[in-house]
């Protein structure tokens, strides 16, 4: 379906851009009529260099050559009507339109080039992206997904915030998280947590486990590619989802990353209880001191999830995006709706551009079945193994 419109577009843009040009062809044709009906002592013909000095916004390089030479022919066809060409005003008309379009020709060719370079670049993006952030189903376990990512470095598509979604043993483990820095120059720590949260997520650990084994890689990471000067300077935040198939109870972890909003029918907005530990990488934060935080997700709910480039989005006046406050007017949309809501009333606000990397994830439950447990709903942090035979721990 993807490629369908793609290959459409492209012919639409074809299309536009050939009836384009006619506008500089016709230009010339009227200027040489003008011309050559006018009186000796009014000259139209230097008006001619408005064609080549037009084609180049309309069309390429071969385009702006040949448009260029069709205004030389034609001056030289006005310049037989009005006194040979021998006469000097005609010659001296004639060099001059040689010399802009062959100024106006080079132009346009560097402009092709850095056009295509550019698109080059946006492939090679667009296939890093694919290969680090693999594209979130619409559809897993019991969840409906959608997702958004925006960069904050002109022509870059991929940077520091990260996001990644695997199902396994009946549940669903979701990571969210953003590294220190942004743009190209945070892939490769982007790169090593998602590799991690890929190979681990799927073994019988615990969010405090998984969190554990994330901040050893970092740590790894950190010993292997820091310099002595920036000891200590590299860290990232996460956010660790676990949501059973048949069970409300979801439980998190973060590791230095905001909460996730609760969106609930009726405009309802509820910031579970979350104890964060320090990002990864700062203190090297063993399993045992990883928080687990519970609570209830039910049927009809929406979970949420962002990096701080949303929630430190700003506008002119320097305030700060007020995500939790915005987004009370879309709890019952779709997950997908309330991205694009999101997004655009993000971008508004921080007039169409971002100073920071910003994704969120919106995780929509559709059916649950229920489960009763002994003292676990509602929101609390514990302890990893602080409940007693609550599954997955």
């Amino acid at each position: 379906m993807g490629s369908r419109w793609s290959v459409a577009r492209r012919r639409q843009a074809w299309r536009t851009s050939h009836a384009l040009l006619l506008l500089p062809v016709l230009l010339v044709v009227a200027i040489t009529v003008a011309a050559i009906g006018s009186p000796p002592d009014v000259h139209v013909g230097p008006t001619l260099v408005i064609a080549p000095a037009l084609t180049p916004s309309l069309a390429g390089a071969r385009a702006t050559a040949l448009v260029g030479a069709l205004a030389v022919a034609a001056q030289v066809v006005i310049g037989v009507f009005h006194g040979g060409l021998m006469n000097a005003n005609h010659l001296v008309q004639i060099v001059t339109l040689v010399l802009l379009s062959v100024l106006v020709t080079v132009y346009a060719a560097l402009r092709d080039r850095r056009r295509l370079q550019l698109a080059q670049v946006r492939s090679v993006a667009e296939a890093a992206q694919h290969v680090l952030m693999w594209p979130l189903p619409e559809q897993i376990g019991p969840l409906r997904i959608a997702s958004l990512y925006l960069a904050a470095e002109d022509e870059a598509q991929i940077g520091g915030d990260l996001y990644a979604v695997t199902h396994a043993g009946g549940q669903v483990r979701v990571l969210i998280g953003d590294v220190r820095g942004k743009g190209l120059a945070a892939i490769g720590e982007a790169a090593l947590l998602l590799s991690s949260f890929r190979e681990s997520a799927h073994r019988d650990i615990s969010l405090p486990e998984l969190a554990a084994v994330l901040e050893q890689s970092v740590t790894r990471y950190a010993a292997d590619m820091d310099s002595p000067e920036e000891a200590g300077e590299r860290f990232a935040t996460a956010l660790l989802i676990e949501i059973p198939d048949l069970d409300q109870i979801t439980r998190m972890t973060s590791c230095g990353h905001p909460p996730p909003l609760l969106l609930s029918p009726g405009h309802a907005v509820t910031v579970p209880s979350l104890h964060p530990s320090p990002p990864l990488g700062v203190h090297g934060t063993p399993a045992s001191e990883h928080t687990l935080d519970v609570f209830s997700f039910e049927p009809g709910d929406t979970l949420l999830l962002y990096t701080d480039g949303v929630i430190e989005a700003r506008d002119a006046r320097h305030r700060f995006y007020p995500l939790t406050d915005r987004v009370a007017q879309w709890t019952d949309a779709s997950p997908e709706s309330l991205i694009h809501h999101v997004r655009r009333d993000l971008m508004t606000h921080a007039g169409g551009r971002l100073g920071d990397d910003a994704a969120l994830i919106a995780l929509h439950r559709t059916a649950s079945v229920h489960r009763q447990h002994h003292g676990i709903l509602g929101h609390g942090g514990v302890r990893a193994g602080d409940v007693p035979g609550l599954p997955g721990l």
